[in-house]
């Protein structure tokens, strides 16, 4: 072996990469710097589609209650195919507990996979205002 390369194989494995002596293979530059944060979401299965129609049918004629299986199903869905959000347990203590949020947390979170996505997002927290005083007039729920 060349005494030229002794020094270099003597020395400990750098984390940073390849020894300074050796030139990164032709056509290829240094690595990108990645930081924390920039990493995609996983992405988990997606929930299935369910019908607006159905699904204020249902809690008319279930009194309500269908609401809170499905503000469970909806967060539950979302933080199997994201990895992030409350998760459906929790929202269905926020939902019994403090009914008047779920609208709004329901669509920011819907509004945060959107934007991790890379797309717009098409609601936000404000958007449970149509539920919230909408109920209180009977438009919201059905726009």
């Amino acid at each position: 072996m060349p005494d030229d390369c002794r020094p270099l194989l003597d020395q400990p494995p750098d984390a940073t990469g390849p020894p300074s002596g050796y030139p990164p293979p032709p056509g290829y530059g240094p690595a990108p710097a990645v930081g924390i944060g920039q990493y995609a979401a996983p992405a988990g299965p997606l929930g299935p589609i369910r019908l607006s129609g159905v699904m204020t049918l249902l809690a008319i004629v279930t009194l309500g209650i269908y609401m809170f299986f499905s503000y469970f199903l909806t967060h539950d869905e979302i933080r199997r195919h994201s990895g992030t959000g409350l998760g459906g347990p929790l929202a269905l203590v926020i939902a019994l507990i403090f009914n008047v949020a779920s609208p709004f947390l329901l669509s920011y979170e819907v509004g945060g996979l959107y934007e991790r996505a890379g797309r717009a997002k098409p609601v936000s927290g404000l958007t449970g205002l149509w539920v919230m005083p909408g109920a209180l007039i009977l438009v919201g729920p059905f726009i």
